[in-house]
């Protein structure tokens, strides 16, 4: 299990940040939030660039709501490339795809806890509870896919890709959509050489001799290419 998910920062949250597209949700997160604890300040964003920006501009935020399908995000990789951003925050996972497989893959790829999207306001605040005091929290009824201490494939998948920074996950990104070197370099407003560096630097951390390799890679922590229980 993924250190980082274990040992979050033991003071009590005092900054929030909710990330979520659709307002409605974000405002009842908010409002769950401030019924369960005393923030300070509670922020709401609803793509995965402005919870980065938010993260990289106020080092107090040190709890995340975060909902894994976002408009800017396809699959885990979104939560990996927060918890790199951020990695002394708790993130909490709120999301309607609560398999047990999901569950599973969101702890290993740096989650703290997972709430079912609509779970009630008392189950949230179990989960800050736990959260806060360094513990991981599942929903009741969850099973682990793996058994106890079980990893799979995909453990190794999502700490191969937890080690891209920012900038090379968003060029793996742009390589899944198809994109050359010459493309990606006028997306970021970057020279080339830097994207061909990058890319270099990407399939070594991957462990693959190909662009279609890293794409295969990156596709295996795809909600997609998450196997039904049983195969």
């Amino acid at each position: 299990m993924s250190e980082r998910a274990l040992t979050p920062d033991t003071r009590l949250p005092k900054s929030a940040l909710v990330v979520d597209d659709h307002p409605l949700f974000c405002d009842a997160l908010t409002l769950t939030l401030q019924s369960i604890a005393d923030f300070e300040e509670i922020r709401s964003v609803g793509t995965l660039e402005k919870a980065l920006e938010a993260v990289a501009q106020d080092a107090r935020i040190d709890f995340i709501i975060l909902d894994l399908n976002l408009p800017d995000v396809n699959g885990l990789d979104g939560l990996v490339r927060l918890r790199n951003a951020a990695p002394k925050a708790a993130i909490l996972i709120a999301s309607s795809m609560a398999d047990n497989r999901m569950i599973c893959h969101a702890l290993k790829a740096g989650a703290n806890g997972f709430v079912p999207k609509h779970s009630q306001r008392a189950v949230f605040r179990r989960a800050f509870e736990a959260v806060v005091q360094g513990q991981q929290f599942v929903p009741d009824g969850y099973i682990d896919p793996h058994g106890v201490g079980g990893r799979g494939v995909q453990g190794d998948v999502l700490d191969r890709l937890g080690s891209l920074t920012n900038q090379q996950a968003r060029i793996l990104n742009l390589i899944c959509e198809g994109k050359l070197n010459k493309q990606i370099a006028f997306d970021l407003t970057i020279a080339e050489t830097t994207v061909k560096a990058h890319v270099t630097a990407i399939m070594r951390k991957l462990g693959v001799h190909s662009r279609t390799q890293a794409v295969l890679i990156a596709q295996e922590a795809r909600f997609a290419k998450v196997l039904p229980t049983g195969e």
